[in-house]
C-alpha cells in the first residue's frame, strides 16, 4: 500500500507558550508532558474535576512551548478553560492557523511527520505540513474509514459531552493516560477506576451488515440493554458497551445482528 495523505478538517491547533508551559499542562492533562522532548508527540485528555472527558488532545512539544491538536469545534472552549486554570503561570494561550493532517500506509514516517502515539497501525500525524512527496491524496472520510477499520474510537465524534470517562474511551489502552505521573484534573476518579477494576463499559468496534444504525441506537443482549451505537459507516461502527453483557450472547441493534470485534490492542480492555 502506498502512503496516503488526508487533511483533518475536524481538527485544529492551539498553542501554549512561555517558561511555565510544561508545569502548567502537567497539572492538567492525563499524560506526562514534563518528559516530552522537543519534536515529540503525546496523546492526552483534559477532564472535568469529576474525571469525565472534556477534550482529547495531541501535544507536540517545541523549544518554548507546544502545539495542541484538538477538535476544531472544541478549540475555543479548551482555550477558555485553560485560561481559567492559568492563574499566575507564565504562559500564553492562543490559536495556531496550521492544518492537522494524517498519513498512513508506509512503514516509516515521512520527514517532519510523527508516529501516531495511540497505535502504530494508525500511521503518522502532521501539523502545518505539506503532503509527503508521492503520497496519494485522500479526505477525512477516508481517514475515518481507516480509523474505524482499526477499531479506534474518536472521542470528539463518539463522546456525548462530558458524560463518559477516559477509560471508557480506551485512553488507558491507547497511551493517553500516565498512571504514575502524579496529580492532574480528574486523576482521583481515573486512578480509582483502573485500580479497583471499576471499568464497566468501553468504546468497542462492532460489525454489521448494511448502513450504520443511528447515533444512540440501543445495543441489546436479548432483552437487556448492552450499550449504544456511536459513530459509524456501512458495516462498521463504534459502540459504548457494557462489558458484562456482551460475552457469549447474541447482540442486536434495531433487530439487526451485530458482532463485537476484538483487535489485538483491545484484548486487555475486554478483560478489565
Amino acid at each position: 500500500m502506498s502512503l496516503v495523505f488526508a487533511p483533518l478538517k475536524s481538527r485544529a491547533l492551539a498553542r501554549v507558550t512561555g517558561p511555565d508551559w510544561r508545569g502548567f499542562l502537567q497539572g492538567l492533562l492525563s499524560n506526562d508532558v514534563e518528559r516530552l522532548g522537543p519534536g515529540e508527540l503525546r496523546f492526552a485528555a483534559l477532564l472535568t474535576p469529576q474525571g469525565r472527558l472534556l477534550h482529547d488532545i495531541f501535544v507536540l512539544a517545541g523549544d518554548g512551548g507546544c502545539l495542541l491538536d484538538v477538535a476544531r469545534e472544541g478549540r475555543e472552549a479548551l482555550i477558555q478553560r485553560l485560561a481559567l486554570y492559568r492563574l499566575r503561570a507564565k504562559v500564553e494561550i492562543g490559536v495556531d492557523d496550521g492544518q492537522v493532517c494524517a498519513a498512513w500506509g508506509a512503514d516509516s514516517a515521512p520527514p517532519g511527520w510523527l508516529a501516531d502515539p495511540r497505535l502504530p497501525e494508525l500511521g503518522f500525524r502532521g501539523m502545518g505540513l505539506e503532503p509527503p512527496a508521492g503520497a496519494d491524496m485522500a479526505d477525512e472520510d477516508a481517514y475515518d474509514a481507516f480509523r474505524l477499520g482499526l477499531g479506534v474510537p474518536d472521542p470528539a465524534r463518539d463522546g456525548a459531552g462530558d458524560k463518559i470517562y477516559p477509560i471508557e474511551a480506551d485512553f488507558d489502552l491507547l497511551n493517553g493516560i500516565d498512571f504514575s505521573k502524579g496529580c492532574f484534573v480528574g486523576q482521583e476518579t481515573t486512578s480509582r477506576m483502573k485500580r479497583r477494576g471499576g471499568i464497566r463499559s468501553r468504546m468497542l468496534p462492532i460489525a454489521f451488515e448494511g448502513p450504520p444504525p443511528r447515533f444512540g441506537a440501543e445495543v441489546l443482549a436479548g432483552a437487556l440493554r448492552a450499550g449504544e451505537v456511536l459513530s459509524g459507516r456501512d458495516g462498521r461502527a463504534i459502540a459504548l458497551l457494557r462489558l458484562d453483557r456482551i460475552q457469549g450472547v447474541r447482540l442486536t441493534v434495531d433487530g439487526r445482528k451485530v458482532q463485537v470485534l476484538t483487535p489485538a490492542w483491545l484484548d486487555t480492555g475486554l478483560g478489565a
